[in-house]
């Protein structure tokens, strides 16, 4: 005797060897034994043989057509040999019977289980409802399947256009396009941006950085509402001509600097610092929006202020404008260059230059200063600056040349404007336009990278005059029992605090962020609490004030970020300077026959430690897995296999190890 039972939800056969009333022992077409409930048989037979009863069974019921089964079905509850019996127009056989069981059983739209082998037919109504659900579903599964199709060939489905932005930053996976992509992902084993960028979804592989940051710290765009400045009080103005030193890009002009001979035989030096804050009080509508960003950000090619452009023209310090500016003045004696006082003021000051790097370091460089060379303008200004900031630097207990060996990278990018229709993207449920968002990065922009050796007299005339204000801003606000926001170094360990500290790395009691408030929101607190201590009035932020931690706290995160980012971008730009480097030698008038059309670029490297190395004249480190074991600081070629623009990833072959003079 052979059974016909039920087991996890599908029908299986298997032939009888010991009945136990409530289970029997049964072995299957294999010779599989096992044991099933009694419960779960549904039929008994014993013709046709059992290897092919459940093949003929499901051939039976194939032929079965459910609508008029279901027709044939009554009102309420029934069994399965009952509807065999009315469908067939006769008391069913095994094979009849066990057709109709399995006919049932495969369309449960039709047909809702009520229990072991019983059924009820669903009402009209919905059968109706059910019916539309499953051919729009049907339909569904027929377009992700071309969705699907279409990027395996590296064609964009035309529905993709507007969704990009999602598909690639937020993907939602119950969509049939983000499961399409996954399929398809998973079929051509590519990441979503490496498949959109194979359908030409991705024009520029900036963007797709840029946008993947905006998207998470700027998703209402870098736009700014109007902001109205708040009127402040008539300034004195100084009587002194101030200069600034600035990189040639820069346009939030923070600092400048004044010179002056006093008629005791004394100099008097002036920092003057930006005061964005006198039109822009606590908690107005320019404050919020400066906490809001609490940082300018830096990228190769670009930036995104922390202020918009109206409160930046209104206060940077641009040549030939008075500007209102916090300022120090220092008192040097004539001889010796010793600070006697300090004395600050809220005050008007003429801005007479802007000093760029790029046209003060050929005349103003140690070169000229030991030749005496005073053919410049503001060359006798920046000779004094000069000899003061040593006694500084010294005073401080750090060596003059504390940083001859390190290298700053400038980017150079020279754009070509990429055109492209804005995408609308949906955030939050809202409609985002993604104009702002769609920025330079045409595949045609062209990089340039220059070294720039840090502590030149430039860098050091500037960094040491901030740290001179930032310190005796740092410790007249503890004096007078203002709180600020400052910067401690102990123990090799860097963080903010509102409690004046050392800063060990600095060599100074206490250091605080004051002289860039066009571009830290840092510096625009402390810088009202300078104001206030200055003017005797109470502090914009008393003790304990809530918003003076949570800046602390929300600052450090962000500046984090944002250096993250900036650093992101760099090592994307050194790739695509790699890029340009492969295109040169490619385009070469004169090449071997045999050679491939992207031919690998032999570059410099220096090993750091295993087989991490850094590129020679660009700030671009990675893995190179082929690199044999050698010594930190050796110095090798290896050849540029590939270049990833979207994982920012770079593979590479060792070719050999450079010694002697090269090496040197």
């Amino acid at each position: 005797m052979n059974i016909l039972y039920e087991e996890d939800g599908s029908f299986k056969v298997g032939s009888i060897m010991a009945d136990n009333t409530t289970s029997l022992q049964v072995e299957n077409v294999s010779g599989k034994r096992s044991k099933v409930k009694a419960a779960n048989v549904m039929l008994r037979f014993t013709q046709p043989a059992l290897a092919d009863f459940l093949a003929q069974a499901e051939s039976a019921a194939a032929g079965i057509e459910v609508d008029f089964l279901w027709e044939c079905c009554p009102p309420d509850e029934f069994g399965f040999e009952q509807i065999a019996a009315e469908y067939f127009g006769h008391a069913p056989n095994s094979l009849e019977a066990a057709a109709a069981l399995i006919r049932l059983h495969s369309a449960p739209i039709y047909f809702h289980k009520k229990g072991k082998g019983r059924y009820r037919a669903a009402p009209p109504d919905v059968l109706k409802a059910a019916l539309a659900g499953a051919e729009k579903k049907r339909q569904a599964l027929a377009l992700q399947a071309r969705y699907t199709e279409q990027l395996c060939r590296f064609e964009l489905p035309a529905e993709f256009a507007e969704l990009l932005t999602q598909l690639l930053y937020k993907p939602d996976r119950n969509t049939l396009e983000v499961k399409a992509l996954e399929a398809a992902c998973a079929a051509t084993h590519l990441s979503a941006a490496h498949l959109l960028q194979r359908c030409g979804a991705l024009p520029s592989t900036h963007d797709y950085h840029l946008q993947k940051f905006l998207l998470e710290h700027f998703p209402d765009g870098t736009d700014f509402p109007p902001v109205e400045l708040s009127a402040w009080d008539e300034l004195p103005l100084a009587g002194v001509n101030a200069f600034s030193i600035d990189d040639a890009t820069t346009t939030e002009i923070d600092d400048a600097f004044s010179v002056e001979k006093l008629a005791n035989g004394n100099w008097r030096i002036g920092v003057h610092i930006a005061a964005p804050t006198l039109g822009m009080p606590r908690d107005s509508a320019g404050d919020k929006l400066a906490a809001a960003r609490l940082s300018t950000v830096y990228m190769p090619g670009q930036k995104i202020t922390m202020l918009p452009d109206s409160v930046v023209k209104a206060f940077t310090l641009c040549a030939d404008r008075v500007c209102p500016a916090l300022s120090m003045y220092n008192e040097l004696d004539g001889e010796t260059l010793a600070i006697l006082g300090h004395e600050s003021r809220v005050e008007r000051i003429h801005i007479a230059a802007n000093l760029r790097h790029d046209t003060l370091e050929p005349l103003f460089n140690e070169e000229t200063l030991a030749a005496g060379k005073l053919d410049y303008p503001y060359a006798n200004e920046l000779t004094l600056l000069w000899s003061l900031v040593q006694k500084l630097e010294a005073g401080r207990g750090k060596p003059s040349d504390n940083s001859a060996q390190q290298v700053d990278y400038n980017f150079h990018i020279e754009s070509e404007e990429l055109l492209m229709e804005p995408l609308a993207i949906q955030l939050g449920g809202q409609t985002t336009p993604a104009k702002s968002l769609v920025m330079a990065g045409h595949p045609n922009d062209r990089v340039s990278i220059t070294q720039r050796r840090r502590g030149s007299p430039i860098d050091k005339v500037v960094s040491e005059l901030m740290i001179l204000v930032n310190s005796e801003w740092g410790k007249h606000l503890a004096e007078h029992g203002f709180v600020g926001i400052y910067r401690t170094q102990q123990n090799g360990k860097v963080k903010m605090s509102t409690v004046a500290a050392p800063h060990q790395g600095l060599g100074v009691a206490q250091y605080m962020w004051s002289s860039s408030p066009l571009r830290r929101y840092v510096d625009m607190v402390n810088q009202r609490q300078i104001i206030a201590m200055l003017r005797d009035e109470e502090p914009a932020y008393p003790k304990n004030d809530t918003a003076l931690y949570a800046t602390m706290r929300d600052f450090d995160t962000m500046y984090a970020i944002y250096n993250d980012f900036q650093r992101h971008m760099e090592r994307y730009w050194c790739l695509r300077w790699l890029q340009q480097e492969q295109a040169k030698l490619a385009n070469a008038p004169v090449r071997a026959i045999h050679e491939s059309p992207l031919p690998e670029i032999i570059v410099n490297a220096v090993v750091l430690r295993e087989n991490l190395v850094k590129v020679a004249g660009i700030p671009l480190t990675f893995r190179a897995p082929s690199l044999p074991e050698l010594p930190a600081n050796t110095l090798v070629q290896l050849a540029i296999v590939s270049i990833d623009l979207l994982d920012l990833d770079v593979q590479t072959r060792f070719v050999a190890t450079v010694e002697g003079e090269a090496a040197a």
